[in-house]
């Protein structure tokens, strides 16, 4: 029975995420306790928490992306291509580029509107709990939140064509972006992300300045609806959560 398939292929597709999502973001959170000790010490709580609702987001991520590879293979619905010939080689990289344009385009919309008062309140107040947050508030969101970032990239595969190891990349890039804007510190080079690189591209440090001052930086990987939009107001820095993360530390050593 078709219906009995789809719920298989959803539920499927949810584990899938699930095990991405702690497979990915627990190993950035284990590079930050070698990288940076102490950093997460004393917030097990929240972090309990942002598994919870990171699982939930995970359950109803998998929910359209099952519907849809299901429709893949045994309806034709997408425009998803296994054979690397069936388009030009050109539209492998420029596929991927166009893929992260348009969501990024999506994420800075509707992440602009859930910080309109009641959507914030409804839902999007879910993920800036995690005051700092950490590598595990990744997926910490509302299921509202959650619905919003599920139903895009289903839709995109709907309608513009992408081969299935270009779209593996789109991602890959999308969880680790997720997951790396929120560990707490920056990975990346400072060559990089101040230099001509991150005047285009976020980083953690761009969306660090978001969890601090709500209003500002809502793009996911370009800074540019963020420019046009007068919503970037640069860089933060780690400095406070930082030195927060070594009182928490001290206060624990003393007792």
């Amino acid at each position: 029975m078709p219906a009995l398939a789809i719920l298989l292929s959803a539920l499927v597709m949810s584990a899938i995420v699930g095990v991405r999502y702690l497979l990915t973001s627990g190993g950035f959170a284990a590079w930050t306790r070698a990288r940076h000790p102490g950093l997460y010490a004393g917030m097990g709580a929240q972090v309990r928490r942002e598994l919870w609702w990171s699982l939930w987001s995970a359950l109803i991520y998998g929910v359209p992306a099952g519907v849809v590879a299901w429709g893949w293979r045994t309806r034709g619905w997408t425009k998803v291509y296994e054979d690397v010939g069936a388009r030009p080689l050109w539209w492998l990289p420029v596929s991927v580029l166009v893929y992260l344009v348009l969501h990024d385009a999506w994420f800075y919309w509707t992440h602009r509107w859930m910080h309109r008062p009641k959507p914030f309140k409804l839902a999007h107040a879910v993920h800036h709990a995690s005051r700092p947050p950490t590598a595990w508030a990744a997926m910490a969101f509302h299921p509202v939140e959650a619905l919003t970032g599920a139903v895009v990239i289903p839709a995109l595969v709907l309608l513009i064509p992408i081969h299935v190891a270009a779209l593996g990349v789109v991602l890959t890039i999308m969880t680790v972006q997720g997951v790396t804007n929120h560990q707490g510190w920056e990975m990346w080079p400072r060559a990089m992300w101040r230099g001509a690189l991150g005047d285009w591209l976020i980083t953690a440090s761009h969306h660090q300045k978001h969890h601090q001052r709500y209003n500002c930086n809502y793009g996911l990987y370009f800074r540019w609806w963020d420019r046009w939009c007068g919503t970037d107001e640069g860089l933060g820095d780690f400095t406070r959560d930082h030195a927060r993360a070594a009182a928490r530390s001290e206060g624990r050593a003393a007792r």
